[in-house]
């Protein structure tokens, strides 16, 4: 039961949302009884839709494919985020990601690219897979390479920020997600459970 021709989504840009878009997504598709792969790229089972998506529905397999902190480079973080961030990030070198996160990522990639290729799922999710490739953990040819694969009739969505320019230019759909106003620049506000995370 698939959509019929299948396209491929990018939701990016530094505004909220893009994850949140996917999941009610992935909902919808879950109600016209297709089934979905979500897969996390950047991310552990530390956000709390994992309580509750992996019991919606037997047609959903989500997976994570990450570390419990977050990644970033250094420059240019402003010196008191940075300071907030010490003991909670990973700073990687540009043009030197560490073999461990690298080999985390190729891991989850075989499975997307198998899973793409092989009409299995209606609808494939590659969560913060634009993040991977902006810290060069994924190479932007082997995606562009899994979307000129994927089978007819799969629904692919790419979210995360700085989803590289070839990647847009190849998608049917872009959204950016842009940030006018947040309460954690204006007012300090953290991450909240059931919102943020």
């Amino acid at each position: 039961m698939s959509f019929g021709k299948g396209y491929v989504q990018v939701y990016t840009g530094n505004g909220k949302g893009k994850t949140t878009a996917a999941i009610g997504l992935a909902i919808r598709a879950l109600g016209a009884g297709k089934k979905v792969l979500f897969l996390q790229f950047m991310k552990s089972k530390t956000y709390n839709e994992h309580r509750i998506l992996p019991n919606i529905s037997t047609d959903l397999v989500l997976e994570t494919l990450g570390k419990p902190f977050f990644v970033a480079h250094k420059e240019g973080l402003d010196p008191e985020i940075l300071s907030k961030l010490q003991d909670e990030c990973v700073f990687l070198e540009p043009g030197n990601p560490p073999d461990e996160y690298v080999q985390l990522i190729k891991n989850g990639f075989v499975k997307a690219k198998k899973d793409v290729a092989n009409g299995k799922y209606d609808l494939v999710v590659l969560d913060e897979i634009n993040v991977a490739m902006y810290f060069e953990l994924i190479p932007v040819q082997d995606v562009l390479e899994l979307i000129d694969n994927k089978s007819p009739g799969v629904e692919l969505v790419l979210t995360g920020r700085n989803a590289p320019q070839e990647i847009i230019d190849k998608a049917d759909l872009v959204t950016e997600m842009r940030e006018v106003k947040h309460y954690y620049n204006t007012c300090g506000i953290e991450a909240r459970a059931g919102i943020e995370n």
